[in-house]
């Protein structure tokens, strides 16, 4: 199949063998794959568009410390790129892309930011503990809590997923959101923020991720019940529920084939770019949401509703 790709322009193509019920589409993305996870964002063409130049930061960050999870790439770059635009210092946590990471620090310190980089594997209990350390250390406290990093692996049926497998999805998209949010607490106090991230897969039932799905609806109970937890402590909990984004998740995940179908099924035909995430980082995050806890955010193109 031969596709035609231009971010911002609308294309439409037939495509009656890659799953979808409707046929007309606009197309983001072309054909491409990497061979891990969770995948590498300078290895992407085109480039994912990770900050918007017109967005312009108000102070509604200024002087709080933010962990962002998978910081390094995809739309945990861009939380961070839009909350250092706020003027808050970023802490980024990442597993092995050291050129994203080092690219992403570049990037901040090009806007006047600040951001500390900690390599490690988030799924072990020692390296949690690590990054609230080292941000203590660093910055003296921390105010915001992005818990972001995932894995997700396609297979076509439930008897494809390798117990590894499951046991590292739920290691990495849980108890890395455990372990950490459980060392982070101890340092957050009144008006401070914990943003997890869901999936809009966990509210369709994507056939196959099944173990990725049942992360991310993990995700949502935890977010809900946390969320009641600390209501009477002014501590917010919220989740983000991203449909299909451009980001190195999906390439080191499905099918060349299948990269310009995601979020064919969604009311507005497309998949997403990183930077349409950013504001609504900065929403849960800042003052704006002081009245907002246990919502899950829907940011999907109208892929689900209601």
């Amino acid at each position: 199949m031969n596709f035609d790709y231009e971010f911002g322009n609308t294309y439409y193509k037939y495509f009656k063998d890659v799953g979808f019920k409707c046929t007309k589409y606009k197309i983001v993305a072309p054909p491409e794959e990497q061979d891990e996870q969770p995948g590498m964002e300078y290895l992407m063409h085109p480039l994912p568009i990770f900050d918007d130049p017109k967005y312009q930061g108000s102070g509604k960050l200024k002087d709080k410390v933010a962990i962002i999870t998978g910081g390094d790439s995809g739309l945990g770059r861009s939380a961070a790129i839009y909350f250092v635009k706020e003027g808050a210092k970023v802490v980024i946590p990442y597993l092995n892309e050291d050129k994203d990471a080092k690219d992403t620090k570049e990037y901040i310190e090009s806007l006047g930011g600040t951001c500390l980089l900690l390599k490690g594997d988030i799924s072990k209990k020692e390296f949690c503990e690590e990054i609230v350390q080292e941000t203590i250390n660093k910055f003296g406290k921390i105010n915001i809590l992005v818990n972001n990093a995932g894995v997700q692996y396609h297979q076509d049926s439930l008897e494809c997923i390798s117990d590894e497998q499951f046991d590292y999805t739920m290691q990495v998209n849980v108890y890395g959101m455990f372990y950490l949010t459980k060392a982070t607490l101890p340092y957050l106090h009144s008006g401070d923020s914990i943003i997890n991230l869901s999936s809009v897969t966990a509210f369709y039932g994507e056939p196959q991720l099944i173990d990725y799905v049942t992360t991310k609806a993990a995700i949502v109970g935890f977010t809900r019940a946390l969320a009641r937890n600390l209501a009477l402590k002014n501590i917010r909990v919220n989740a983000i529920a991203p449909g299909y984004f451009w980001t190195p998740l999906q390439p080191a995940c499905w099918e060349k084939e299948k990269i310009p179908s995601l979020g064919a099924d969604a009311a507005m035909a497309r998949m997403a770019m990183p930077y349409e995430l950013g504001p609504t980082f900065v929403f849960l995050a800042s003052d704006d949401s002081s009245y907002v806890t246990g919502q899950i955010m829907h940011v999907n193109g109208g892929q689900i509703m209601g």
